[in-house]
């Protein structure tokens, strides 16, 4: 082969590079806009009419990008892998007839003899110039036209795609966001108020609270009016039950109705709206636990039982068993594993937004937008201000690093920044070690990493399991916080004194929190600047919601009760929605771990149970000449190889133990990292198993 056969992978390279590029480089995206606007902009903007669905998915999806660029950019994407497809198609053709013209004994002594009729298609005479260019041509217009029409297709289906997954999150966040409008409002704050403050927590609470990031928008932008923005933003929303609940709120403006009494009945109708979507939630779980032990459990199971007897009774199928449990087996879990995460998507926990304030820093403040008194500062001023400066530098670096397991606990994955590297020293150690011996195979090195794995599952383990009972805890005392809050405020009492009075009082894991909260405050913090200190550590959805709540109703009100009582309901209502799911889901795991045991059972029984006789029976009826490693096959129809089957049902066990973890993980708490527990313990089990019985 000659450099000129390599010259269209080449173009494809050149054709393809700056598709990639423009992905991570707003220049080059830039460049690509602009030249597909000036292709295809005129064409474009012509059938604008004809595709309206289009132009509402691109609002709806929250694209920052017009009709005219996206539909450009999309004939341009279509061209250029049209012609990519094309390439490969000749590619193709190469190769298949390259395959054709090798003789067909030559290619029946390649295969199996079970496939030895599929060496009669061999041996195609090379064809005319004419007749091989007819077929390049065919193939290129075949797989152009199949890639370029694919890639016009999901470039369409793709906004499509966000807005419906938007349209799920809005759905699941908006009891949350109603009771947070609703307790705004309580407050006495004004409504275009309620909105910006609404729109500016969308870390917090999800996709419900951006869709108002439109109306906010549109009133700063265009000078539209409260209820014209919301009409707006209603139209554009990809939610049926946010667009409904926008247009009662927009006829309740317009009416001059009471704004509170409807934000309540809206909550309670959502909140019973979610309850009844959780109760759907859970019996899609139920259906794809089931599924799940049907297909990726019993599956696989059926299969590797079915590809032993046959390999034992008429010919060796190692390879199949390797594609099943190395390929087939892992890809499975884990594509089920990416499908459940989308389908228990949920709001993500309030992230600290507070980026001038360091949570673990609450003995210091920040002074910012201070000015000075236009004065010189002497040298022992200036070395001060140097040092201070150096030590807010370091600050976060010095606190992670002096309390260690205080930075493990707050942030389980840091472990892994420990665990790792320790344990891929101790495998380099063990390779070495095999290799000097001349024993480097995998199985002289797979028990060293399984105990690598179990070393670093374990202390990653332990230390989330930490931080989510202390999670937990603080989550489980906050609605008990907020109802006695409510009630000393509505006695009269200010809300930091009340603060003050419960330190006294026993509130579970929220003991130590609401000392650090005094502490601030008596460090010279205000309490709002405490308060998102404390979100800031827990990290939590609820922790978030709550902290955002009480610091915007502050600045609006000194008569909180109401605004606690409606936080606390929901706070409550969460937590039980929670505890529910949890106790659903219980069995549901039980069933995965009952699953891996027949499947640990199965294979252990193919393990040490067939495997051991075949070879006893081998050598029994051959003597001393038989080799130990093949071993004859029921009525000498096959020979197999007892330890290559061995290595294969090990380690079908240690992967589908790990797995299968982690799904249980998600299932039972709707987080993989809960599964690393549940990994750790099957991974363990299959190990001593084979260790010490097999």
């Amino acid at each position: 082969m000659t450099l000129v056969n390599f010259f269209p992978l080449v173009v494809i390279v050149v054709l393809c590079a700056p598709v990639a590029l423009a992905r991570v480089h707003s220049g080059i995206d830039t460049v690509l806009a602009r030249g597909a606007v000036l292709l295809f902009g005129s064409y474009v903007d012509e059938f604008r009419s004809e595709h309206p669905g289009r132009q509402k998915a691109l609002r709806s999806a929250h694209f920052g990008t017009t009709y005219r660029e996206y539909g450009s950019k999309s004939f341009l994407y279509a061209a250029l892998f049209a012609i990519v497809g094309s390439i490969l198609g000749i590619y193709v053709i190469w190769g298949f007839f390259l395959v054709l013209s090798i003789e067909p004994e030559i290619i029946r002594e390649q295969l199996p003899s079970t496939l030895g009729f599929l060496a009669n298609l061999g041996g195609v005479p090379s064809l005319s110039p004419f007749e091989l260019f007819g077929l390049l041509l065919l193939s290129c217009l075949t797989l152009g036209a199949l890639a370029g029409g694919g890639t016009y297709w999901l470039r369409w289906w793709y906004p499509t795609y966000v807005a419906d997954n938007r349209a799920r999150r809005i759905e699941a966040a908006l009891p949350s966001t109603v009771s947070f409008i609703y307790a705004l409002s309580r407050s006495g704050m004004a409504f275009p108020k309620i909105i910006r403050i609404v729109a500016a927590n969308e870390d917090t609470y999800g996709d419900a609270a951006g869709e108002f990031d439109v109306a906010v928008r549109n009133m700063d932008t265009f000078g539209m009016d409260v209820i014209s923005a919301l009409q707006e933003m209603g139209r554009r929303s990809p939610s049926p039950q946010f667009r409904e609940f926008t247009e009662n709120l927009v006829s309740v403006l317009q009416s001059g109705q009471g704004l509170s009494p409807f934000l309540e009945r809206q909550y309670h109708e959502y909140q019973e709206e979610s309850e009844s979507q959780q109760e759907r939630m859970l019996d899609l779980l139920g259906t794809l636990a089931e599924a799940y032990v049907t297909v990726l459990v019993a599956g696989p199971l059926f299969l590797i039982t079915i590809l032993f007897v046959i390999g034992i009774s008429v010919g060796d199928t190692l390879e199949p068993l390797q594609v099943l449990i190395y390929v087939i087996l892992p890809f499975g879990n884990l594509a089920f594993m990416v499908y459940l995460s989308m389908v228990t998507d949920s709001i993500n926990p309030g992230r600290p937004t507070d980026e001038a304030i360091d949570p673990r820093n609450t003995n210091s403040i920040a002074l910012q937008g201070v000015r000075t008194d236009g004065g010189h500062a002497d040298d022992i001023a200036s070395a001060n201000a140097e040092r201070v400066h150096l030590y807010r530098r370091f600050r976060s670096i010095r606190n992670r690093l002096g309390v260690p397991l205080e930075t493990l606990t707050e942030r389980p994955e840091l472990t892994f920044l420990v665990t790792v590297p320790l344990a891929a020293i101790v495998t380099l150690w063990s390779v070495q070690s095999a290799q000097a011996v001349g024993d480097l195979t995998l199985t002289a090195i797979d028990d060293v990493l399984v105990l690598a794995f179990l070393f670093v599952g374990v202390v990653f383990a332990l230390f989330y399991e930490i931080h989510r009972r202390r999670l937990n805890a603080i989550e489980a005392a906050i609605p008990d916080l907020l109802d006695r809050l409510a009630s000393l405020n509505e006695a009269g009492m200010p809300l930091l004194t009340a603060i003050g009075r419960l330190r006294q009082s026993d509130l579970g894991g929220l003991d130590t929190e609401l000392d650090r909260i005094w502490g601030d405050v008596q460090w010279g913090a205000d309490l709002e600047t405490a308060l998102r200190r404390f979100g800031a550590r827990v990290r939590t959805r609820a922790t978030s919601r709550v902290v955002t709540l009480l610091t915007e109703a502050m600045n609006a009100s000194g008569d909180l009760s109401t605004v606690l009582r409606i936080t606390s309901r929901q706070a409550a209502a969460d937590r039980r929605l929670k505890r529910e799911r949890r106790q659903a889901m219980l069995e549901y795991m039980v069933v995965v771990y009952i699953s891996f045991l027949v499947f640990l059972f199965i294979i252990a029984v193919l393990a040490g149970y067939m495997l051991p006789n075949l070879q006893i029976e081998a050598l029994e009826s051959g003597g001393d000449a038989v080799d130990p490693t093949q071993v004859e096959g029921l009525a000498g129809l096959g020979d197999i190889d007892p330890d290559a089957y061995l290595t294969l049902f090990y380690h079908a066990t240690l992967i589908q133990g790990a797995l299968s973890g982690l799904i249980a993980g998600q299932l039972s708490a709707g987080n993989a990292k809960s599964g690393a527990k549940h990994a750790v313990a099957m991974v363990a089990l299959s190990f001593l198993l084979f260790a010490l019985f097999i």
